[in-house]
């Protein structure tokens, strides 16, 4: 009973997920070296704190600012245009986390002074997420991975405790 009760559950939860498509995976990478090519590395780093990722649910455009506000490129997901759901941006930013994680080492050797943060805004310019931390001392977990740790973790204690 509880193995088809979790199977009925991975598998709703797949159908509700927005599972991206390769061309959805391949622009956000292109995006990704865009973004690092206009901070190569040099000795001279920019006094920058964040990296501005802005989405518009409606059109599926994606917009990346720096801290001043100006564009440093502009791409249209298809997949992303009128998309109503209502964890749209949750659904989004594990996969542009995911991106961002592909390209790692672009990332982390841009000339942008650390600490700087990848950061999820809407079109409102509100900031929903941060989706990467770039800092030679500090690591943040993703928040996929760490969903459900508690419950688990009480789960084991307590059938601990039983024996």
């Amino acid at each position: 009973m509880v193995t088809k009760v979790f199977y009925t559950f991975a598998l709703f939860k797949e159908i509700t997920s927005m599972k991206p498509s390769e061309q959805t995976l391949q622009q956000l990478d292109r995006a990704i070296r865009k973004i690092a090519d206009k901070f190569p590395p040099a000795e001279e780093t920019t006094q920058m704190t964040d990296v501005h990722i802005r989405v518009t649910q409606e059109t599926g455009e994606v917009t990346v600012f720096n801290d001043d506000d100006e564009e440093i490129t502009r791409l249209v997901i298809e997949q992303w245009i009128d998309n109503t759901d209502d964890d749209f941006y949750e659904q989004i930013a594990s996969v542009l986390r995911k991106s961002i994680e592909t390209n790692k080492e672009l990332v982390e050797n841009m000339s942008i002074l650390k600490p700087f943060s990848f950061v999820l805004e809407d079109e409102e310019k509100e900031s929903l997420e941060e989706l990467y931390l770039v800092d030679d001392e500090v690591v943040i977990i993703d928040p996929d991975l760490m969903a459900g740790l508690d419950e688990d973790l009480n789960d084991f204690m307590e059938n601990l405790l039983k024996d």
